[in-house]
């Protein structure tokens, strides 16, 4: 399986503050490129466990025996992770979105520029797809998916074509639902549109800002003290969540304060958000939205 070079390679894994002998886990394992570079770093005593719902990953599992590939979503890192007998590790990584390997295989239906069946599932047990979302939905819901997830202007009008376009025939494949839409796509900005609608309705069909809140939150308790998470987001959504939950353990609001003054934080912020490189970008074009936001557990 081809697997394009993991983004910000150096630098995520850097942010973990790699101590030889500690426990970490990489939660977006994908081709293993993160967690190669996290074995390379640890010591024989080290012990690297990785997360990834894709049957496709599998096929890339790493043959240490320091390493632990678990065939799971990341919303469940307590529980697997006390399954294989570790409450507290040093450190997490996480690179969120689809993979590159995902978008480049037409079948799975992530990318614009293939015509493939509306599946758009990360894991492929997964009874959601995107044909369910486009033809079940009804245009309240649709309008509110491409609103939200897709920060779409035209949303309702949007939500209305495919309503009216799948009461003629059911939509199966993106080629269909590119024409359902095509008001809305003027030649100038069709990419650009569509990419918001696919990423909405992915964003719908993998609960993927729900994924990424329960997995959040579930992180002050799984770091030890000093215990480092180092995340990529890709899009302002993601990285919104990422942000507010690094700076003050909350995604809406601000913290409360003691009777001191005082607001008791889970993490504290190491240096600012990195971004890759104009040559890396060069070499690899899903880099170009990437941000890396580094915390330390207090």
């Amino acid at each position: 399986m081809e697997y394009h070079n993991p983004v910000l390679l150096k630098e995520t894994v850097e942010g973990l503050n790699i101590q030889p002998n500690g426990v970490y886990v990489d939660v977006t394992f994908g081709g293993g490129g993160h967690s190669k570079e996290i074995l390379e770093r640890l010591g024989e005593d080290g012990k690297l466990l990785a997360f990834d719902q894709d049957k496709d990953a599998l096929k890339n599992d790493i043959d240490d025996p320091r390493f632990t590939l678990i065939n799971q979503n990341f919303r469940f890192l307590k529980r697997y992770l006390r399954f294989y007998g570790h409450t507290k590790v040093d450190g997490i990584l996480g690179d969120f979105g689809v993979s590159s390997h995902q978008f480049d295989v037409p079948e799975r239906g992530f990318s614009t520029r293939f015509e493939a069946d509306l599946d758009m599932r990360m894991n492929q047990d997964s009874p959601l797809s995107a044909y369910q979302v486009v033809n079940d939905y009804d245009e309240k819901m649709l309008r509110n998916v491409l609103r939200e997830y897709g920060e779409l202007k035209a949303a309702a009008g949007m939500a209305r074509l495919i309503v009216e376009g799948r009461a003629k025939e059911a939509i199966k494949s993106s080629e269909q639902l590119k024409v359902v839409l095509g008001r809305f796509l003027p030649k100038h900005k069709e990419n650009k549109i569509l990419a918001q609608v696919f990423q909405a309705i992915r964003i719908e069909v993998n609960q993927e800002l729900e994924v990424l809140k329960e997995f959040l939150l579930q992180t002050p308790e799984v770091l030890k003290t000093g215990g480092r998470l180092s995340l990529i987001s890709y899009h302002s959504l993601e990285d919104r969540l990422v942000k507010r939950f690094m700076r003050n353990g909350l995604f809406e609001g601000e913290p409360e304060k003691d009777v001191f003054g005082r607001v008791e934080v889970p993490f504290k912020l190491v240096g600012k958000f990195i971004i890759p490189s104009e040559e890396e970008i060069r070499k690899n074009s899903r880099a170009r939205s990437a941000k890396l936001r580094i915390a330390e557990k207090v």
